[in-house]
């Protein structure tokens, strides 16, 4: 059996993240993907956004590492030259009633490190003349990215490092040892492997890789469900430069506007609850968006959303439960040496990926 110093599982951005970080500390690292490349699931299946870190709850990791992540992000995209911009965001209210949230949510960005400007509805038409609103909150921090090349850079990265990556290779369970964890492979050719440390970030499949590891503590191990969100693209000319959000609606953010590095803007995501990763879009989910963006877009012609693509976010909690924090489960969690999982990682998981790498190296390093 092969000794292997640190393995990461899952080749997703913050594993990538997390393997370069560790590589980077001088750990010899092994990273597992069951797929065909880096970046195949909930990575490079969202809407590319620099998120300013507005809406999680104060104190939350997903609040911390967003902010600490965003700030990051910026300066590493700087830094090598990856396609980003800086083009901000703007959360509209279109009725009075909504315009009264508005405060609610600049002082709940405030207490996250975020920074939101107030306008006025004759403000915000002035950097969006197709708007609708009443009023609405300038994000100068929230921006878009490239996923794909940031991914391909932290992948270089890591490989610079001395960080090696093996694709094809599921990683089917294992058990706790004495001197750290014994794991199983498939794939074409199967192997077991045995590791000082193991960095479950399985993304979608994390829960379930916990649950296989022998000697885990079952109570740790959260349960699994999966949240699709379509996105449907705009088949007619962009008015918009900045990225647009209605006032969040009980259990999400409303149908927003993005839009990519080429200037193509794309609705959504919404959310679907599914047993199976499936990524087919329904044509007919689009037809409920219409009214949602006329709201704040009453030019929106007819006909002209199209199906884009979809992602499947990782939940660890139920429908209607209370909305889930990021787990970094270390073993002053759970008790075993050398053994960290990362659960629940969803949104603005991307932009939290170099701070969340940081966390993790800081859990592992403890022991």
């Amino acid at each position: 059996m092969e000794e292997v110093d640190c393995i990461v599982v899952g080749a997703g951005v913050v594993g990538l993240a997390t393997a370069r970080a560790l590589a980077l500390a001088g750990r010899e690292v092994l990273v597992l993907e069951a797929a065909e490349g880096i970046g195949t699931e909930t990575s490079s299946r969202n809407s590319e956004v620099i998120h300013a870190g507005i809406y999680y709850p104060a104190g939350s990791l997903q609040a911390r590492s967003c902010v600490e992540g965003r700030k990051l992000l910026y300066a590493y995209c700087g830094e090598r030259g990856l396609p980003h911009d800086n083009c901000g965001k703007l959360i509209v209210a279109t009725d009075e009633a909504e315009a009264a949230k508005l405060l609610a949510i600049q002082a709940r960005a405030a207490a996250n490190g975020a920074e939101l400007h107030l306008l006025s509805r004759d403000e915000a038409l002035a950097m969006e003349p197709a708007l609708h609103c009443t009023a609405a909150l300038l994000s100068p921090s929230t921006g878009i990215i490239d996923s794909h090349a940031y991914m391909l850079s932290l992948q270089g990265d890591a490989e610079n490092a001395g960080a090696t990556f093996v694709f094809h290779t599921p990683v089917l369970g294992g058990r706790v040892t004495n001197a750290g964890i014994e794991i199983e492979c498939g794939g074409a050719e199967p192997m077991r492997l045995h590791c000082r440390t193991l960095v479950n970030s399985g993304g979608l499949h994390a829960p379930k890789l916990a649950g296989a590891i022998q000697g885990m503590p079952a109570a740790h191990v959260p349960g699994m469900w999966y949240a699709k969100g379509n996105y449907f693209s705009l088949a007619a000319k962009n008015p918009f430069g900045r990225l647009i959000y209605p006032v969040p609606v009980p259990g999400g953010l409303g149908t927003h506007l993005t839009i990519d590095l080429g200037g193509q803007a794309r609705f959504g995501p919404d959310v679907e609850w599914v047993e199976s990763l499936d990524y087919e879009v329904n044509p007919r989910r689009g037809d409920s968006f219409y009214e949602s963006i006329r709201r704040y877009w009453p030019g929106l012609p007819d006909g002209s959303l199209q199906p884009g693509y979809s992602g499947i976010r990782p939940k660890t909690v139920p429908p209607g439960a209370p909305a889930q924090d990021f787990v970094v489960q270390g073993p002053r969690d759970h008790g075993i040496p050398g053994l960290v999982h990362l659960f629940g990682i969803e949104s603005p998981g991307l932009t939290a990926s170099l701070a969340l790498a940081n966390h993790v190296a800081e859990v592992v390093a403890a022991g």
